[in-house]
């Protein structure tokens, strides 16, 4: 398999971002939510920094984002969803249900080398058993909101700050010495939020779901209006 799934060929370039407020997108939702892995461990930090010391001068400055695995997006919390990307108390109770019933183990990963999509690097996950889709499974349903393509599980580095011509990115891409894959142990699931109008802002985490119990554990209030949040009580 190329390391570089998404990438145009080297005649090409990649995909530049912008540090902009996208009101289009957000239409004034203050908070966006995922449910993702954490693997905000000190070893993959590390890689994650080297990473991206390795490829400064490409990527977008102010990056903030925690090493992560986005497995699905949710949408904008919303006490009273209305539009298509809303994400409301009906849907996170069909999401924990789905987890209910699948009630998944915990697993091990492994996160390796440097790759790439167009429009941002990132840290290649290798998922033998496949554990990452089925939990992916869990929430398909209700999620309308992943870009087209095949699902690549995947830690972000960062985001390229220009359309640089890929002759150049990717001997940049493949010069970086990784070191041998790290292995973690996935035991939980989170559902964390951002600030929508900040592209790469810090990721908060609102609660997890624990594989062993199988209850999700509040870390936050949850993201919607006081009048819904007795509907959490069960959860």
């Amino acid at each position: 398999m190329h390391p570089h799934p998404d990438l145009p060929p080297d005649g090409g370039r990649c995909i530049g971002n912008v540090r902009r407020d996208f009101a289009e997108w957000h239409l004034g939702r203050p908070r966006y939510a995922l449910w993702a892995l954490d693997v905000d461990v000190p070893a993959v930090r590390q890689r994650m920094g080297a990473a991206q010391e390795h490829l400064a001068g490409l990527l977008l400055d102010g990056y903030q984002r925690q090493p992560h695995i986005t497995v699905s997006l949710c949408g904008f919390p919303s006490a009273a969803p209305r539009h298509a990307d809303d994400f409301g108390a009906a849907a996170l109770h069909a999401h924990v249900a789905a987890l209910r019933r699948a009630w998944p183990e915990p697993f091990d990963i492994e996160i390796g080398a440097l790759a790439s999509f167009a429009s941002a690097p990132y840290l290649a996950v290798g998922d033998a058993g496949g554990r990452i889709a089925a939990l992916r499974a869990c929430f398909a349903a209700g999620d309308h909101n992943h870009p087209d393509g095949e699902y690549v599980p995947h830690v972000t580095v960062g985001l390229y700050a220009d359309a640089w011509p890929m002759a150049g990115v990717r001997p940049r891409l493949d010069a970086f010495a990784a070191g041998a894959p790290l292995r973690l142990r996935i035991g939980h699931i989170g559902l964390l939020g951002y600030a929508a109008a900040d592209i790469g802002g810090p990721l908060a985490r609102i609660a997890d779901y624990d594989f062993a119990d199988g209850v999700l554990h509040w870390h936050a209030p949850p993201p919607f209006a006081h009048a819904a949040a007795a509907a959490f009580d069960t959860l």
